[in-house]
């Protein structure tokens, strides 16, 4: 199972996926402070560093500097986050949930029928 990472190692990770999943240290800070996120260096080789024992990136050394490849991708991390909180929150009952996301106008009527397009599109393939 993939674990969840804080919020600040989410953004990093955000930088290398945005970067086809591969990025030097210059890169990254270039993306948080794109971002309005700055962090102090220790920080960002702190948490960089936490993400490598977590499973999350590998570390590779180009000539001095360092360039960090993602070991997980960004769907299989939602993806992942995505039924921990089906079952934390709603014991994985999806109807529940897309009951509040539209009682909530957390979703538009448009996108409802395209999620429904996109689920008979699915089927249609199996």
């Amino acid at each position: 199972m993939i674990q969840q990472v804080s919020d600040f190692e989410l953004e990093l990770m955000k930088a290398i996926w945005a970067n086809d999943g591969a990025a030097l240290y210059a890169q990254i800070v270039e993306v948080l402070e794109s971002k309005g996120t700055p962090a102090t260096k220790n920080t960002i080789i702190s948490l960089l560093s936490r993400l490598i024992e977590k499973g999350f990136l590998r570390i590779s050394k180009i000539g001095h500097r360092n360039k960090y490849t993602a070991l997980v991708s960004e769907a299989e991390y939602k993806a992942a986050q995505t039924e921990t909180f089906l079952e934390k929150i709603y014991e994985g009952n999806v109807k529940d949930l897309i009951a509040t996301l539209i009682q909530k106008d957390l979703i538009s009527a448009d996108e409802y029928e395209q999620v429904k397009k996109h689920w008979r599109e699915d089927q249609g393939k199996e």
